[in-house]
C-alpha cells in the first residue's frame, strides 16, 4: 500500500505545477511512479527529473546498454515498478528475452554481445560489492571510454535513487502489471 497519498493533479502548488508540466511535456510524456512522490518536495523533483532526463535520454551509451544497467539496478533493489516500466523498453532497445529474464531471476545471463557482458559485470559489481574490480573497470574504459563509464555510474546512481524511492514509499506497480519479483 502506498505510503503517500497520490498526487492530486488539480491541486498542485505554484512550486509543483511548472515541474509537473516540464515532466509531462518532456521526453517521458507522463508523470508517474517515483516522479509523483518527488513532487512532494518540488526542489528535489526539479533537480532529480532533470538528472533523470539526462540519464535516460542523453548519455553516451546506446539505449540497449543503459536499459541493461537500469534492469540490473531494478533487479538489485527488487523494484517492481521500475522493472515493469523498463523491461519492455529494454526489449524494444534490443536486449534479448533471455538476458532480461536471467537478470530478473538473479542469474548472470549468457551474453552474446561482449558490450552487454561488460555493462552487466560493472553494474553488478558496483551494486553488490560497492566497488568495481580493476579488471572490470579496465574492460569498461577500453570498450566505452571514460565518459561513457562516468555516464554509466550516473545511470546506476540515478536508478538507485528511483528504486529507493519506489521501495521506501511503496509505489504501486502500474495498473495490470504483475509483480516481477514475487516468486
Amino acid at each position: 500500500m502506498p505510503r503517500l497519498n497520490d498526487l492530486d493533479e488539480t491541486k498542485l502548488s505554484p512550486a509543483q505545477q511548472p515541474i509537473f508540466d516540464a515532466i509531462r511535456s518532456g521526453p517521458r510524456g507522463v508523470v508517474e511512479g517515483p516522479l509523483r512522490v518527488w513532487l512532494t518536495s518540488p526542489g528535489l523533483a526539479d533537480t532529480a527529473q532533470a538528472l533523470g532526463a539526462f540519464c535516460r535520454y542523453g548519455t553516451s551509451l546506446p539505449s540497449r546498454l543503459s536499459e541493461l544497467a537500469i534492469l540490473v539496478t531494478g533487479a538489485f533493489w527488487t523494484s517492481g515498478f521500475e522493472w515493469a516500466i523498463h523491461a519492455p523498453i529494454a526489449r524494444k532497445a534490443g536486449l534479448s528475452e533471455d538476458v532480461v529474464e536471467a537478470i530478473r531471476v538473479g542469474h548472470t545471463p549468457n551474453f552474446i554481445h561482449e558490450d552487454e557482458a561488460i555493462i552487466h559485470a560493472f553494474a553488478s559489481e558496483l551494486h553488490r560489492d560497492h566497488k568495481v574490480r580493476a579488471e572490470t573497470y579496465a574492460r569498461a574504459t577500453a570498450t566505452f571510454g571514460e565518459q561513457a563509464v562516468v555516464d554509466l555510474v550516473g545511470i546506476l546512481g540515478y536508478y538507485t535513487l528511483i528504486s529507493m524511492t519506489i521501495n521506501a514509499f511503496e509505489v504501486p506497480l502500474p495498473a495490470g502489471a504483475p509483480d516481477p519479483f514475487s516468486t
